[in-house]
């Protein structure tokens, strides 16, 4: 089984915390593994019994009863016998449990759901709950509102890079090789071919989150939320807007459509947990500036696969992964704006903005960090660091870079370290 350390980490400080742990993060990250795998088999170290912990998968077809919230609330209150006792009760595609007409009433209005099993289970003390949801019928993040402030989310992301890395057998020399093509879905370390990666990761895309998305808003024109994938696969972190998409689909695929319509299905693809979305934040100002924006895939094999592994310029690919590596340490992850006033070949002053890829915040710690593939010319390095030199703020700025350097600090106090470096420790960010 994958270690999943930082997870269990939050799911053991979370337990009897009086709320139920909704646990989030694309379909296929493992989300169920932590849940009845790492986290049941941590519970049995410290001594719970199996009689105390009540485990359900609503996906199953043999348990299509309990998908009755009637049946689903009597069932798990069958196992809450002693109130002596602590009971864990864990339940997987909660969303798999219908709404229906509460049958005591007359009133068609009156509904039964899996909210108020839930809520109702919450008032017993003796019971710590952990829900996992993820479908067209309710994707996780819907959980969260429909507890009303009683739900307490634990995000899971496909493996980042230390976890792929430690999870590998034998020799790792093309472990980066391998992360950075296919990215990090549990599943495929038990593969071994690219065809069979390929094939696994396509599937994915196309027959899971594709079609959860259509069902779930009832989408009718396919075509066009695959070329919206197609478009931002190819963009991946290019700074863009839904009325530049909207252009590009009117000049390119002779398409007509709204901005509003491509910033919906934006939003549908972010609900999935498929695509973040980095906003530009002005530095010196201290304001968010809008639009446009960067958008990045949650796991860089799905994007690799949806472009059939034809765009994998390491660069692009480096800077994704980056992004998904700060939001995992749990960081706000913004584009970083900075002005610039220069003067032109004429000698006449201009204003202009220079671009810090990342500014990521959590807290009052604060890091800028350039995602530069090579710096081997000075020019090359002076370029990526110019707007560091116009922050004069005393927050940590970094350099990663893909070549496999020792850290070091140049003599403006910046620190230059290799890719893998910075993912396999997460120390050097303060080295």
């Amino acid at each position: 089984m994958i270690e999943r350390d930082d997870y269990l980490k939050q799911l053991i400080a979370k337990k009897g915390n009086g709320m139920i742990k909704v646990i989030t993060g694309i379909r296929r990250c493992g989300k169920s593994t932590l849940l009845f795998g790492i986290y049941r088999d941590y519970l049995k170290s410290i001594g719970v019994e199996n009689d105390q912990i009540v485990e359900l998968s609503l996906d199953d077809d043999e348990n299509i009863r309990y998908r009755s919230p009637l049946e689903l609330g009597k069932y798990i209150r069958s196992f809450l016998v002693d109130d002596s006792k602590a009971y864990y009760v864990f339940l997987d595609e909660i969303q798999k449990v219908k709404t229906i007409k509460n049958p005591y009433l007359d009133s068609d209005d009156e509904t039964v759901g899996f909210v108020d099993v839930l809520l109702g289970l919450m008032k017993r003390k003796n019971v710590d709950l952990y829900v996992t949801g993820s479908n067209s019928k309710m994707l996780s993040s819907d959980l969260l509102t429909e507890f009303r402030g009683r739900g307490d989310e634990i995000r899971v992301h496909p493996l980042s890079y230390k976890e792929y890395y430690d999870a590998l057998s034998g020799d790792k020399k093309d472990a980066w090789a391998s992360y950075f093509t296919y990215g990090g879905m549990p599943y495929l370390l038990r593969l071994k071919t690219h065809q069979e990666k390929s094939q696994y990761l396509k599937n994915l895309f196309g027959n899971i989150y594709v079609n959860d998305i259509l069902e779930r808003h009832h989408i009718k024109d396919k075509g066009l939320l695959d070329d919206l994938l197609d478009v931002i696969s190819s963009s991946t972190g290019s700074l863009t807007s839904p009325k530049k998409i909207a252009d590009t689909f009117a000049s390119e695929k002779r398409i007509k459509v709204t901005d509003d319509t491509v910033a919906k299905y934006l939003n549908y693809l972010a609900d999935a947990f498929l695509i973040s979305k980095a906003v530009r934040y002005d530095v010196k100002g201290r304001k968010y500036i809008g639009s446009p924006s960067k958008y990045y895939f949650a796991d860089i094999g799905l994007r690799n696969a949806r472009l059939n592994f034809r765009q994998t310029e390491e660069n692009h690919i480096m800077e994704n992964i980056l992004y998904n590596e700060l939001c995992r340490r749990g960081f706000d992850v913004d584009v970083g704006v900075v002005e610039w006033n220069y003067k032109d070949p004429a000698g006449k002053s201009k204003k202009g903005n220079l671009e810090i890829d990342f500014a990521a915040t959590d807290g009052s710690r604060k890091y800028y960090l350039q995602s530069a593939f090579s710096i081997g010319e000075e020019e090359k390095r002076l370029q990526e660091i110019r707007p560091y030199r116009l922050v004069h703020d005393s927050f940590k700025k970094i350099v990663v870079i893909k070549d496999n350097i020792v850290p070091w600090h140049d003599e403006n106090g910046i620190l230059y370290v290799g890719i893998e470096k910075f993912l396999l420790d997460p120390s050097i960010i303060d080295y």
